[in-house]
């Protein structure tokens, strides 16, 4: 079955662009990255710190099913209602360190979306390292969910 969540990684790139374009109207999907109750729905994550606004930061929460808690954080460098967030994305206590990520959201017609990432990594290599996890299969799943938990709010 071919993944909605497209993801290209070009060979010797340490960046990736993920494109998904989404059954929900603009506001609403932009909604998915703004509200913390929908955040934590879709991500499976506690939201501890959530602050949309230029220069702001967040924080996140999620338990493992040994009970480890893992701790994902970022700083907002932008943050344009319904157009885009620019902001760093980093897992705690992992080797990767921070990556930078330009989301650019985009209206299709009055009932679809378009979301367009654009993820910068520190290296070739430990942008590698990401993609030999399950990362493609799981932003696919979370953007999934992001269309199934807002449909029904449509």
């Amino acid at each position: 079955m071919e993944l909605k969540t497209k993801v290209h990684a070009e060979d010797g790139k340490q960046e990736i662009f993920i494109t998904r374009e989404f059954e929900l109207p603009l506001e609403l999907l932009f909604t998915a990255y703004m509200e913390p109750e929908i955040v934590e729905q879709w991500m499976g994550t506690k939201v501890l710190k959530l602050e949309n606004k230029n220069h702001g930061s967040y924080r996140f929460e999620t338990t493992d099913p040994k009970g480890n808690k893992h701790y994902f954080s970022g700083t907002i460098h932008e943050f344009s209602l319904n157009q885009r967030i620019i902001r760093t994305f980093e897992m705690e206590n992992t080797p990767f360190g921070a990556q930078l990520e330009f989301l650019e959201f985009e209206k299709l017609t009055d009932d679809t979306s378009k979301l367009t990432m654009h993820v910068l990594y520190r290296s070739v290599a430990i942008r590698d390292q990401i993609l030999q996890l399950p990362f493609i299969q799981g932003i696919n799943m979370a953007h999934s969910r992001i269309e199934n938990i807002l449909g029904k709010l449509k």
